[in-house]
């Protein structure tokens, strides 16, 4: 028989028994769904969480010295380490603002404007960045990141032009820039140094850090060692000191357990989601054996008719097959439509903020993993419809034309 009669005759199978024919796949259908659902959800949260880390998140290193740094010790850390792009100190400082019956934790992050691209909060939603001149002049602008201007005004556009009570007086909203995906109840502000020193006094302190960017394909574990070697250098702290340390992480340790993490949580749902497959196939068997059973004399008709048993074996793994192929593409065209469904309802309920996200999560779909799901319910249907093929084939076609 030729690929074009096999696949008629699959066809025409199917079409005669329409109703257990989509009982029988829809195991498959669950199955390969839920693969490509899950898949793909997970992979739009981790871009979506590594994304609010900022785009040059994998570059940065946070140093932490017991002997705080001031300016000048910056200045000198990035003559001695050639492979820093950028460095700059970091002022933090937290506060409460009100708005009706609401309450928000602010995180003030005081931030040169020379050193926004390098702690991810240069990339503009909606309006500008501050100026160099207002850095220095300690002006009352600040920038908020697209979550927080959501929450506070429904829209970026709005959020322009707004002033936020910080401490012990305003700022104004200049520009909203994307990452940084705020947790209900919680804002992050960026504003000038000399801005944060103006707002905070001594009663509600800021506390400096320093935060480094790398250069491009800096190997960054042997670049935080060195850090941490010059910081000590220049701080006269010895490794075995037990009241001062000295400390630079990078962010991309941080990124690679978060990779590894979903990587292994989308493995482990991938199992789950398989035994739907595995479920599916036996429901493929059972209906093959059934209709081995009920199409005995016509077997017996095909073999006295010259088919071989190479045909036969053909004939069952084909409508085997084509069950799964038609579960294969029902399953691809649903996981789809049901990842964006649950895409749209985590970022409506506010869950991914909750875990750090930003607002809108954009499912990530891979050709490859559609391609194996796909290639996985074709096998499904080769594999467990092979025994029912072969106990067609190996029949008597006298015992067969005899069947009553």
């Amino acid at each position: 028989m030729s690929a074009r009669d096999l696949i008629q005759e699959a066809l025409h199978s199917l079409e005669a028994n329409k109703g257990r024919s989509l009982l029988t796949i829809l195991g498959i259908v669950i199955g390969i769904a839920s693969v490509i659902a899950m898949t793909s959800l997970i992979g739009g949260i981790q871009n979506s969480l590594v994304n609010s880390l900022g785009l040059n998140a994998a570059r940065m290193v946070q140093i932490y010295s017991s002997q705080e740094l001031t300016d000048s010790d910056v200045q000198k850390l990035q003559k001695l380490v050639p492979q820093i792009e950028q460095i700059g100190i970091v002022d933090s400082a937290y506060t409460e603002y009100k708005t009706g019956d609401k309450s928000y934790t602010v995180m003030a992050q005081g931030v040169d404007s020379d050193m926004l691209d390098a702690v991810g909060a240069s990339k503009l939603v909606a309006g500008r960045t501050y100026t160099e001149v207002e850095s220095k002049a300690g002006s009352r602008v600040a920038l908020i990141s697209r979550g927080g201007a959501d929450q506070l005004y429904g829209n970026e556009q709005d959020a322009l032009g707004k002033t936020i009570k910080v401490s012990n007086g305003e700022v104004q909203i200049v520009g909203v820039i994307d990452g940084g995906g705020d947790s209900m109840g919680s804002l992050t502000l960026y504003m000038p140094r000399e801005t944060i020193s103006g707002l905070f006094g001594d009663e509600n302190p800021s506390f400096p850090s320093v935060t480094a960017l790398a250069a491009e394909g800096t190997d960054m574990d042997e670049l935080c060692k060195t850090i941490e070697s010059k910081v000590r250098a220049m701080k006269g702290i010895t490794e075995d000191d037990e009241y001062d340390s000295v400390s630079a992480t990078s962010m991309k340790s941080a990124i690679d357990a978060l990779n590894s993490f979903m990587g292994a949580f989308s493995l482990i749902m991938g199992a789950v989601a398989s035994i739907s497959l595995l479920v599916g196939g036996i429901g493929i068997m059972n209906m093959m054996l059934t209709n081995v059973t009920e199409r005995i004399r016509e077997i017996g008709i095909r073999r006295a008719l010259g088919a071989s048993r190479r045909d036969i074996t053909a004939q069952f793994l084909a409508e085997s097959s084509a069950l799964c192929v038609t579960g294969g593409l029902l399953g691809v065209l649903i996981g789809y439509l049901l990842a964006w469904g649950l895409a749209m309802f985590a970022s409506g309920s506010g869950i991914l903020g909750e875990l750090g996200a930003s607002g809108q999560i954009t499912p990530s779909f891979s050709i490859a993993t559609v391609l194996l799901a796909f290639a996985v319910s074709v096998g499904i249907g080769v594999i467990f419809g092979f025994y029912p093929a072969r106990r067609a084939a190996k029949l008597n076609p006298v015992e067969c034309l005899r069947y009553q």
